[in-house]
């Protein structure tokens, strides 16, 4: 990259912290990036399972971004739900030249009308959401359309990062970040995604999941309007 990118990471409370902690490892060592992490109020907050981050800056403080970066997680629903918080994101999201996220952080992103007519990814357990923003689900880990880079969850996080790089900084960047990381995943069972999964897991995982699905519903129908 020839300039700098500030690149705005914008969290909530319960937030899934591997959907911001992985792409934040890619990223931040991305030539020539600058990385801010914020939240509606700044200072601390806590992640789904506790793990605090601090020192975050305000969103309001932050005058543009050139990406944001938007995790998943349970808090999701809340923070789509927050007017205030919803601003900022439109805000910097309407003048930023990339918006992604992570998960269903895909979802606050097409709250805030930033999907509408652009396919896009989610976790696959929330990822029939999409069309009530206006969006077009799409099962890949890593979805680009236009300014628009999406994908899977949680893990995906670092796939979706790595083609960031690829596509801003090149391929060799993104190879150099990816080995720095050692970041070469052999899982011990193939059931990653529900396409390879025992249907008895699939079925465990959505019973899992259930209720954050109705709420996330319920929440973009009180969002949208719709019934």
């Amino acid at each position: 990259m020839a300039a700098q990118l500030r690149i705005v990471f914008i969290l909530y409370p319960r937030l899934t912290q591997l959907d911001f902690t992985g792409p934040y490892e890619v990223l931040s060592r991305m030539p020539g990036a600058e990385v801010i992490v914020a939240s509606k109020d700044g200072g601390t907050l806590q992640s789904e399972m506790g793990l605090a981050f601090a020192n975050l800056r305000a969103l309001a403080d932050i005058d543009h971004a050139d990406m944001i970066m938007i995790p998943g997680g349970p808090g999701q629903t809340d923070a789509m739900l927050d007017p205030a918080f919803m601003a900022e994101v439109k805000r910097l999201g309407e003048g930023a030249q990339y918006v992604t996220a992570v998960c269903t952080g895909s979802l606050i992103l097409g709250a805030a009308g930033l999907l509408t007519g652009k396919r896009a990814g989610s976790h696959w357990a929330y990822r029939d959401l999409l069309p009530m923003f206006g969006a077009i689900p799409d099962p890949a880990r890593v979805v680009r359309d236009g300014n628009a880079i999406t994908g899977g969850g949680v893990t995906a996080g670092i796939d979706i990062a790595l083609s960031i790089v690829a596509d801003l900084a090149g391929a060799e960047a993104a190879k150099t970040i990816q080995l720095a990381l050692e970041y070469a995943p052999a899982p011990p069972f193939n059931c990653g995604r529900p396409e390879t999964a025992e249907p008895q897991t699939v079925e465990a995982v959505k019973q899992l999941f259930s209720r954050f699905a109705e709420q996330r519903k319920e929440a973009i129908e009180h969002l949208t309007g719709a019934a």
